[in-house]
């Protein structure tokens, strides 16, 4: 069943305000001709009825965009929709799938995925999203297999996406910088992100007053990873010596080495306990990393810093060519770790804990066929950009 308006001709006085104006730009301009007749935007259904808005669909003429259809005030440009339908249907897609959204409104998958990008990005038009950035984190997503990134920026002053582009490189970076502009780039105070040398690169191109801090949780997740690979290489060293029980205990053991100490069950307890007293290699490994997570919990600037200059001292000789590595590439971006402690732990955990919303919606969309559709949604989730439904305020 469905139910189908026809505008009348002699229409309400905002219909003829919106009669002979550009769909894109909302100028008044000159008619051009009749176009194709008419037109038809879906509704909001009524009860299980079908709704149907029909009008005429005469064409102007923009200086700016050329010949283009009038615009009217129900319904987007290019859509095939009212802005109630979109509205609401925009609003579901932030809390449900869109296969289930498309199932409840009666539309397909595509359509819901247009109307997101048509409501955020009039939405993002509506308000400098740029304007007054003053702390501000880097980080990248991957949306598809194949090492395919998006590259987000989040505000954190109120933990919002300000942001997002298609890469993880320079590049995208720079192309931030651009929407920025040179002078609310030199307001920027502090911009966190990993230890990726581009970022730091162009940041300190276009903001070079800006303070870059190293991500905390980037850097112990280094030292868990170097953590990992000893064990891994001295379990190898006890298979290829004979020892193949010896062995099997470590690989058993990486949980109680890597999970932090308070989360450990009473088995993963006693598993640490015995590294201890069995493998003082693996346990010395151990204790650098807890060190160098314990840097980033001190309670004042100065006290973080000599904690981390006793850690370098021990790392440098303590004879684990995992650990000194990791030592070398410390020492290296201690300047960066130094601005992390200066300003009370700065970190990108606003930014991993939206990345894994995302890595939600993707998994719950089961993968998005472009890096636009899952900016849109991201958009739309993170960025403030979620429209209230219709009727509400």
């Amino acid at each position: 069943m469905s139910l189908t308006l026809r505008l009348a001709r002699r229409r309400s006085q905002t219909s003829q305000t919106w009669r002979w104006r550009c769909s894109r730009c909302a100028r008044r301009c000159p008619g051009y001709d009749r176009g194709d007749g008419v037109r038809v935007w879906r509704g909001l259904d009524v009860g299980v009825v079908k709704v149907f808005l029909v009008a005429a669909a005469p064409r102007v003429r923009c200086p700016t965009h050329g010949v283009v259809v009038a615009g009217v005030p129900w319904a987007r440009p290019a859509s095939r929709f009212t802005r109630w339908f979109e509205d609401q249907t925009a609003w579901l897609a932030a809390h449900a799938d869109s296969s289930t959204v498309a199932e409840l409104s009666r539309t397909t998958w595509r359509s819901v995925v247009g109307i997101v990008g048509r409501v955020t990005a009039e939405l993002a038009g509506r308000s400098d999203r740029l304007a007054g950035l003053r702390r501000i984190g880097v980080d990248e997503v991957a949306y598809r297999k194949g090492q395919r990134y998006i590259l987000r920026v989040v505000d954190h002053d109120t933990g919002r996406q300000v942001w997002a582009g298609v890469g993880a490189n320079a590049d995208t970076l720079r192309a931030f910088f651009t929407a920025l502009g040179p002078k609310r780039a030199a307001q920027l105070t502090h911009v966190s992100a990993d230890g990726a040398a581009w970022v730091h690169d162009v940041v300190g191109e276009r903001a070079p007053q800006a303070r870059i801090c190293l991500d905390p949780f980037h850097i112990v997740s280094w030292a868990t990873k170097a953590l990992d690979q000893l064990r891994r290489r001295l379990q190898g060293q006890l298979r290829h010596a004979g020892r193949p029980e010896q062995a099997a205990s470590l690989k058993g053991s990486r949980w109680a080495l890597l999970k932090n100490p308070h989360e450990l069950h009473p088995d993963q307890k006693a598993t640490l306990a015995g590294i201890q007293h069995d493998n003082k290699q693996l346990y010395r490994g151990y204790l650098l990393k807890e060190q160098l997570r314990y840097v980033f919990r001190a309670q004042t600037a100065s006290f973080a810093k000599s904690l981390l200059g006793g850690w370098l001292a021990w790392a440098r000789r303590c004879r684990i060519p995992e650990l000194t590595h990791l030592a070398r590439t410390i020492e290296r971006l201690r300047p960066l770790i130094w601005n992390t402690i200066d300003a009370g732990g700065l970190s990108n955990a606003v930014l991993e804990a939206t990345n894994n919303h995302l890595r939600l919606l993707t998994r719950r969309a089961y993968g998005f066929h472009s890096a636009q559709a899952l900016i849109a949604m991201s958009e739309l989730t993170l960025g403030g950009l979620c429209p209230p439904l219709p009727g509400r305020a």
